[in-house]
């Protein structure tokens, strides 16, 4: 285990970040090296070592959609459901480590099976895949329940990726303020922005912060992943490619009646998933609409991007920078940029950040940030009462010897090709 002491650490850590997304196509794994520069200026280096995306089983990526909502679970098919995605998530660990080399340390975010949310209050979220399988395996500390912390502290657990979203693109203009409103759009089963707006740099007061505020705007693979699954039109559970929306037609009625979803004009601080987003919605909006397979596809592929453009064109945003595996899909990114004229389409690729595997890097992020006492959530985005150190941290084959505390998180976030 890397030691960290003293009041200027510049000791290296390579922590290795873990994520199943609602998507729940993938476990996405990288293996990141943290250094702090020393000499003072708090940008911490961020090198990407490697990673990959391991599909799960298909026998229990199919245990893990039936349990999802809206289908009934038990608690005896969620323990073991727990216990089969963390030795999944534990042999994915094993197989990076033994191409990319040891790592200092774990962080898991697992697999979320349910987001509890009443009245625009998160109230509980659970993701299973219990660390103890990866930490017993690998023999290092594991940070898990990274989610929990905030909604005990009134947030929503949920957007968490702005912690790298604002330090990334303090990053990218080398903590110099900037003119834009830049935006950083997730696409995976929801979709969640991050938006930093600069503050006016006025006579006498030069130093302001930007103001940030980031949320989940709706679905992006959810929907058309349900149909897809449901429907057994590709063996993967998802549009490979948007291959499907490429061969259908957009239902103009059937989109208006999807867009009047009450979710999108709830004020942010907001968050939501497929307890929400699932295949009942769609079958109450279709109703006895005769429509084909690639027909409907289309028509929840433009509505992602619908939905997501007109949120950036309310919220004058000038550039966005897409992540996620929404940005495979080129029909889906096409009419992205259709529905958001003016607006930049970019991905996090420009940072340094591999856009499928950007979640498991920001929770690499906040596990390194929980290793070093540092707030993982970031309360305009989640809607806490304030900053929380995340997560629990189960022990690896030694006892736990965390360094002392840093006193502040970094200014900025800079990739190191």
């Amino acid at each position: 285990m890397a030691e960290t002491t003293g009041a200027t650490r510049t000791t290296s850590m390579r922590w290795l970040g873990m994520i199943s997304g609602t998507s729940l196509d993938a476990v996405d794994a990288v293996v990141i090296e943290f250094t702090p520069r020393g000499d003072g200026s708090g940008v911490l280096e961020a090198r990407v070592v490697g990673g990959r995306s391991t599909p799960y089983p298909p026998d229990l990526r199919a245990r893990l959609v039936t349990a999802l909502p809206p289908g009934p679970c038990t608690a005896h098919e969620l323990t073991q459901l727990d216990t089969l995605v963390g030795q999944h998530f534990a042999a994915v660990a094993a197989a990076v480590i033994d191409e990319l080399g040891p790592v200092d340390a774990v962080s898991s975010h697992g697999q979320t099976t349910y987001h509890w949310v009443e009245d625009g209050h998160a109230l509980g979220t659970m993701q299973i895949g219990q660390p103890a399988w990866i930490a017993e395996r690998l023999g290092v500390p594991v940070v898990s329940d990274l989610r929990a912390r905030d909604v005990a502290a009134q947030g929503h657990g949920a957007p968490l990726v702005p912690l790298l979203d604002v330090l990334a693109l303090a990053g990218a203009n080398d903590g110099n303020a900037t003119s834009e409103v830049v935006a950083a759009l997730n696409l995976g089963g929801i979709s969640n922005m991050t938006r930093v707006e600069p503050a006016p740099n006025t006579e006498g007061d030069p130093g302001r912060e930007p103001s940030i505020t980031a949320y989940d705007i709706g679905p992006a693979n959810a929907l058309v992943d349900a149909v897809v699954t449901d429907r057994g039109l590709t063996p993967e559970g998802y549009d490979v490619g948007g291959a499907i929306a490429a061969t259908g037609t957009v239902d103009d009625d059937l989109l208006e009646r999807l867009l009047a979803d009450p979710y999108y004009d709830l004020p942010a601080p907001k968050s939501t998933g497929k307890e929400y987003f699932h295949l009942g919605l769609v079958r109450a909006a279709v109703g006895n609409r005769e429509l084909s397979d690639a027909d409907l596809i289309a028509t929840l592929t433009r509505l992602t991007a619908e939905v997501v453009g007109r949120e950036l064109l309310r919220t004058n945003v000038t550039r966005v920078l897409a992540s996620g595996g929404g940005c495979d899909n080129p029909v889906l990114m096409r009419a992205l940029v259709e529905a958001a004229p003016g607006v930049q389409v970019t991905t996090t690729a420009d940072l340094g950040i591999p856009t499928d595997l950007k979640e498991a890097f920001a929770f690499a992020l906040m596990g390194w940030a929980t290793w070093h006492g540092l707030p993982g959530n970031v309360p305009a985005a989640t809607g806490a009462v304030g900053p929380r150190v995340l997560g629990s941290i189960t022990p690896g084959a030694t006892p736990l010897r965390l360094p002392e505390p840093l006193l502040s998180l970094p200014r900025a976030l800079v990739v190191i090709p």
